[in-house]
C-alpha cells in the first residue's frame, strides 16, 4: 500500500487505515475484529484508529488483544480524548486531569506502552487551550505519545493551539482529523489551506459517507445497520442525493471500481489527505477499500465525479 507522510511530522500512514468507531467491541464480536485488523495490515494499512469512547472503552480492549500480536514498530495506533467516560464532572473533556488519566486508561487497555498518535476528539471551550497544549506536552516528554492532534476543531481553535505551543516551546498538534467524501466538502474551503500553512497532516473519516456512497443506502436505511447508526447518514439520503448516489454507482460500474473503493479512490486523490480512514464489519470489506489505495484517478476522471454530487 501506498504510504504518505503526516504533514511535517515524520510519521507516515498507510492512504487507508482502519477504525473501530460503532464496530470493535460492539456491532461486531471479538472474533471478527481479529480478523478484520488482519486483513487490513494484511492489506498494508499500518494505521489502527480508536478513542475511548468508542464501545466505552471496549474498542480498545479488543483491538489490543489482537495489536499485541503484531511487531509494534510496524503500527501506528491512535486514541483519542474528550468524551464522558462516566458520570464524574472530571472524567470528560481536555483538562489537564482528564487528558493525564485517559491515556493512561487507555494504555493500559490496549495493553501498549504508547501511542503514535492522541486526538483531541473535540474542541472544549471550558478548558484553556494552554492547558490542554501543556497536557499533551507533558505526555509527549513522558513518552507515552509521540504526536498529537486535533479532530473536527475550528480553524480558529486549531491556529491558536499551534500558536500557543510555539510561544511556549511545547510539541504543536501535527495532524487535525475530519469527515471528507464526494458528499463531504467543507475541509477543502478552510481546513486544507489552514493545514498548508501551519504543516498539517490531515486525516479524514467517513470517505464513503457512512455506507451511502456504497450505493446500499438508496432505498432506505434498515433498521440495525450501521447506517441506522449514524445520524448524518440521513443527511445524505434526501431525494436528490439518492440520485447522485445512482449515478455514481453506475460511474463506478463503468471503470470497473466497486463504488466504495472508487470513493475512497477520490478521495485520495487529494494529495492533502494522509490517510482516509474506514469502518468495517467484515474482512471482505477491508480489502475492497484497501484497494481504493491503488486506484489512481487522472484529473478528469476526479472533476467528474465531484461533479455528480455538486
Amino acid at each position: 500500500m501506498q504510504h504518505r507522510q503526516l504533514g511535517k511530522c515524520g510519521l507516515k500512514v498507510g492512504a487507508v487505515g482502519i477504525g473501530g468507531w460503532l464496530t470493535f467491541g460492539g456491532s461486531v464480536d471479538d472474533a471478527t475484529t481479529d480478523r478484520i485488523i488482519g486483513a487490513a495490515l494484511d492489506c498494508g494499512a499500518n494505521f489502527v484508529d480508536l478513542a475511548d469512547v468508542y464501545a466505552e472503552g471496549r474498542a480498545e480492549e479488543v483491538a489490543g488483544r489482537t495489536l499485541r500480536r503484531h511487531p509494534r514498530h510496524h503500527l501506528v495506533v491512535s486514541s483519542k480524548v474528550y468524551g464522558a467516560m462516566s458520570g464524574d464532572p472530571n472524567d470528560r473533556g481536555l483538562s489537564r486531569k482528564h487528558v493525564l488519566e485517559s491515556c493512561d486508561r487507555s494504555l493500559q487497555r490496549l495493553g501498549l506502552s504508547y501511542l503514535d498518535l492522541y486526538f483531541c476528539h473535540r474542541e472544549d471551550p471550558s478548558v484553556p487551550v494552554e492547558e490542554t497544549v501543556a497536557a499533551m506536552d507533558h505526555l509527549v516528554r513522558a513518552g507515552k505519545i509521540l504526536h498529537w492532534g486535533t479532530s473536527c476543531w475550528s480553524g480558529e481553535r486549531l491556529a491558536q493551539a499551534v500558536e500557543v505551543a510555539r510561544d511556549l516551546r511545547m510539541t504543536a498538534p501535527v495532524v487535525e482529523q475530519v469527515p471528507y467524501s464526494l458528499v463531504d466538502r467543507g475541509m477543502e474551503a478552510n481546513l486544507q489551506p489552514l493545514a498548508e500553512r501551519l504543516g498539517l497532516g490531515i486525516t479524514v473519516f467517513s470517505p464513503i459517507a457512512g455506507g451511502v456512497l456504497t450505493g446500499k443506502y438508496v432505498d432506505g436505511v434498515p433498521h440495525g445497520t450501521r447506517g441506522a447508526a449514524t445520524p448524518h447518514v440521513a443527511g445524505h439520503l434526501a431525494e436528490a442525493r439518492q440520485a447522485q448516489v445512482r449515478r455514481f454507482v453506475q460511474r463506478a460500474a463503468e471503470l470497473g471500481y466497486a463504488p466504495s473503493t472508487l470513493a475512497i479512490a477520490w478521495t485520495l486523490h487529494n494529495e492533502r489527505v494522509a490517510c482516509a480512514l474506514t469502518g468495517a464489519t467484515h474482512p471482505d470489506h477491508v480489502r475492497q477499500n484497501a484497494a481504493g489505495a491503488h486506484v489512481r484517478l487522472d484529473t478528469a476522471t476526479a472533476a467528474g465525479l465531484a461533479a455528480i454530487f455538486a
